[in-house]
């Protein structure tokens, strides 16, 4: 059975390049430094002989070779892949079964433990012998990603019902979560003695696209038609790696997974398949510049400029028209996402020398805060603490706001007959020009003013437990507070905890079954969909839900 399963999504992860073999097909195979089958785990100098010669045999036996290891087979020769001890602390995690080795903080590629054409990927051991992956190796070049599917059983029922629990937004459904390739080259972090640089870009699709979508960069799939399935670039930059500045400055330059946060929008970056309510609405992409200091082995300092939280260079300025002039937006025309503007991102990380302990605090998207497509101002912070190597926790806090967001309860924005300002398109969020998924109204404590600030507060915790090297149990839980109600489109607070368990056929493949619990404390909140008009009308959610991630 363990065959006919790893045969199958072998295969399901070769369909994403069936064209690959066609690659080098003709060029001349390495010589084997083997006879006869021997395991490279005990020899790794046969791991050439072990692949075999064509593109699909190496692919599959990449796959055969890992099945049942937590990590792939060590290469003797290699350079060492951290700085010493003295220098950075201690790896305090592994991948299996962790979804990460260091502490996530993110706009950066981690500083003093990267080496390039480190990512250990089927796709390139299967290049390796040709023309094609001998360029790549010489280059420090890599081609690689995975395909996640996964589905769902709920106590919601209508298409979409499951918001605002994610990324499992229809109920009772199978789906294509995503399927992501990286194309990159990793700089050199650990040595200290050039100047190196790198890149990624990391094209995605799926269902997930909707929680990536930056406004202005393929957003009319999810704005303007609400597609189930779509495509986005969440990871489009460069780096340059400066390790004669104290113990190594990184500059990033394009848009890129904001920071700090203890999950990520990618698949393989997360202890379960559901993220938190915290991190669904949370910031997600910034685009922009951003440096990344090791002041030394303990403390890490992060500056960023950019435009605003998913939002484009392109759209600083740009005005539309504005048909209905209003107290709010008085004039013929109006910014199209006033939160397009120059913004500032900033942070610091402390790191503890045995590595168990590890603090950010955050400043993320912080301008005048004007109601923008996601201009959420984010203040917050990440802990993470390491009991021993069984047990770890991760820790999330944060508050964020938008000022001056239209005010639902107020009939000059918006009413039954049609007649507000909203619904006129006196706007840049009415249905005129964004008919989907469009940023919500604040439900506001006065129903005579035309505005106010929409505020979140939330907490959510991770207790994690590792009963070996292929497996770990994540417990989650949270309380999430939409204080006006323009996150989730219902003023509630949530309450909301589960539990996942992640396990790792070997380092390529890995399924995370779970259940989760959802409870709105203040109103109805789940079963409904404002895209097609249907209001929630459950407090509760039960879910239970799982996934399967094969990389390649």
């Amino acid at each position: 059975m363990k065959r006919g399963l790893l045969a199958g999504v072998a295969l399901a992860a070769l369909s994403v390049f069936n064209g690959a073999e066609a690659a080098d097909a003709t060029a001349p195979a390495k010589t084997p430094t083997c006879k006869g089958v021997v395991d490279p785990y005990k020899n790794y100098a046969c791991l050439d002989a072990y692949l075999g010669t064509t593109f699909l045999e190496r692919f599959f036996n990449y796959y055969r070779l890992e099945w049942g290891h937590d990590a792939p087979p060590a290469d003797p020769k290699a350079p060492p892949s951290r700085r010493a001890e003295t220098e950075v602390p201690p790896t305090p995690e592994t991948i299996p079964p962790y979804p990460f080795t260091e502490w996530p903080y993110g706009g950066t590629t981690s500083l003093g433990v990267t080496r390039p054409s480190s990512i250990d990927s089927p796709l390139m051991a299967a290049l390796g012998n040709t023309s094609v992956g001998s360029w790549m190796n010489d280059n420090h070049l890599q081609v690689y990603g995975w395909v996640n599917s996964g589905g769902n059983l709920s106590t919601n029922t209508v298409k979409g019902g499951n918001a605002p629990a994610a990324y499992d937004y229809n109920p009772n459904t199978v789906q294509l979560d995503q399927a992501v390739v990286y194309i990159e080259r990793l700089p050199d972090t650990v040595q200290k003695d050039h100047v190196d640089w790198g890149f990624r870009v990391a094209p995605i699709y799926g269902e997930n696209y909707r929680y990536t979508t930056a406004y202005g960069l393929f957003s009319s799939q999810l704005l303007n038609q609400n597609l189930n399935n779509g495509f986005d670039i969440p990871m489009a930059y460069g780096e340059i790696f400066v390790p004669q500045v104290l113990e190594g400055l990184m500059i990033r330059i394009g848009r890129y997974i904001s920071i700090p946060d203890i999950e990520a929008q990618l698949a393989p970056n997360n202890y379960m398949y559901t993220h938190s309510m915290t991190y669904t609405f949370d910031n997600y992409t910034n685009t922009g510049v951003e440096f990344t200091l090791a002041a030394n082995r303990n403390w890490m300092f992060q500056l960023g400029l950019v435009v605003g939280t998913e939002a484009l260079p392109w759209h600083v300025g740009a005005k539309i028209a504005n048909p209905d002039p209003n107290p709010l937006y008085p004039n013929t025309t109006m910014l199209k996402d006033p939160g397009a503007q120059p913004t500032i991102t900033a942070g610091v990380r402390w790191t503890s020398d045995s590595g168990k302990d590890d603090i950010n605090l955050v400043a993320d998207g912080i301008n005048n805060g004007a109601w923008g497509y996601n201009n959420l101002q984010w203040y917050g912070m990440t802990y993470y603490h390491k009991f021993n190597d069984k047990w770890h926790i991760a820790f999330e806090m944060y508050d964020e706001h938008q000022n001056n967001v239209a005010n639902a309860l107020n009939p000059t924005v918006t009413n039954a007959q049609g007649t507000g300002f909203f619904n006129l398109g006196g706007t840049p969020f009415s249905p005129q020009y964004m008919p989907f998924n469009a940023p919500g109204l604040a439900i506001c404590a006065n129903a005579a003013i035309i505005s106010c600030t929409a505020e979140v507060r939330t907490a959510v915790t991770y207790i994690n437990y590792r009963p070996g090297p292929l497996d770990n149990i994540s417990y989650r839980l949270e309380y999430f507070d939409d204080m006006q109600g323009q996150r989730t489109g219902t003023k509630t607070g949530y309450f909301e905890t589960g539990i996942g368990w992640q396990h790792w056929f070997s380092p390529q493949i890995e399924i995370r079954p779970e259940v989760t619990f959802y409870k709105s404390l203040n109103g109805f909140a789940f079963n409904g969909n404002a895209n097609l008009g249907i209001a929630p009308n459950k407090n509760t959610a039960l879910i239970g839900a799982a996934d399967i991630i094969v990389h390649f």
